[in-house]
């Protein structure tokens, strides 16, 4: 009786602890902030930060700009899971500001841009290809893409030749010959134990499944870059192996320019880790983006 009395307990426990744990899991570790929150945060730097929705055949896409409207721009694609937020450091920086005027973006189902709702490559693309359109301004706009950002801004200019004066690759995913099969991820999409994924590691599931079959899509679009590539990897990084650094490379067979740079000891957090490395190059974009002259960059040692 006694040993009924304590499984029954025990078992009461267990269930409410499932229950909290459910209950806790759609609403933390989303990796975001409000845009009233972000406003403050970015005036009290000093620096303004505008925020924009975006309606795209009834998906609402957000993002955020700072800079003046007559720069070029940066255009920051975060990686998986995230939002704009892992760019808010280059976005108040005042030599960056003083060169560019820069825009970041929630990838669709991350931040505000109908949080949950991944999307494979080419929705992606599609979803963000209007605020691309919205806000051009006549001047050069580079996109920079971290992680999974890295092939959504392939994407980007792969399906829109001509959008972007250059691409920024910083430790991004495009290799798909270095995607290790994750066969448990479905389980993790179509079960009842998708309610236990807490917040954004919950579509980051789904886009990292779907990711799978679009690299091996992607390997077309390579040759469609007409632009000049920068890629920044570290030669430590775990998550993302720096062998995509070296596929990128090697695929980007008709780029003017392909420059790599591998960040010696470096992680997968090379915009945050390696910021001041990341900032130089960006600096120096407009000057280097000379058209017509065909060049390769050394081989990764």
């Amino acid at each position: 009786m006694l040993r009924n009395h304590r499984w029954r307990k025990l078992s009461f426990f267990l269930l409410l602890l499932l229950a909290l744990w459910v209950i806790l899991a759609q609403s933390c570790m989303k990796f975001r902030i409000s845009d009233a929150q972000a406003t403050v945060k970015f005036t009290n730097a000093g620096v303004a930060l505008q925020t924009h929705y975006i309606d795209v055949d009834g998906y609402k896409m957000h993002y955020v700009s700072t800079g003046s409207d007559s720069l070029p721009t940066l255009f920051f694609v975060h990686g998986s899971p995230g939002s704009w937020t892992a760019f808010e450091r280059y976005l108040m920086d005042k030599e960056l500001l003083a060169a560019f005027r820069m825009v970041a973006i929630d990838r669709p189902g991350f931040g505000y841009s109908e949080f949950g709702e991944a999307k494979n490559l080419d929705d992606q693309s599609r979803l963000i290809r209007p605020i691309i359109d919205s806000i051009s301004n006549g001047q050069p706009m580079y996109v920079i893409g971290h992680s999974l950002g890295g092939p959504v801004a392939v994407k980007l200019e792969a399906a829109h030749p001509g959008s972007f004066a250059g691409i920024i690759l910083l430790a991004g995913s495009v290799d798909p010959g270095e995607e290790k099969p994750e066969k448990w991820r479905p389980w993790l999409i179509n079960t009842p134990l998708q309610y236990l994924v807490p917040g954004a590691m919950e579509p980051a599931n789904q886009e990292l499944w779907y990711l799978k079959k679009d690299l091996v899509k992607l390997k077309d679009d390579f040759s469609k870059i007409h632009c000049p590539v920068w890629i920044i990897h570290g030669d430590k990084d775990n998550m993302v192996p720096v062998g995509n650094a070296d596929y990128a490379g090697r695929m980007l067979v008709n780029a003017p320019l392909v420059d790599v740079t591998i960040l010696k000891g470096a992680g997968h957090f090379i915009p945050w880790n390696h910021f001041t490395e990341i900032k130089k190059i960006l600096l120096k974009l407009p000057e280097e983006n000379i058209p017509g002259q065909p060049t390769k960059a050394s081989p990764l040692p």
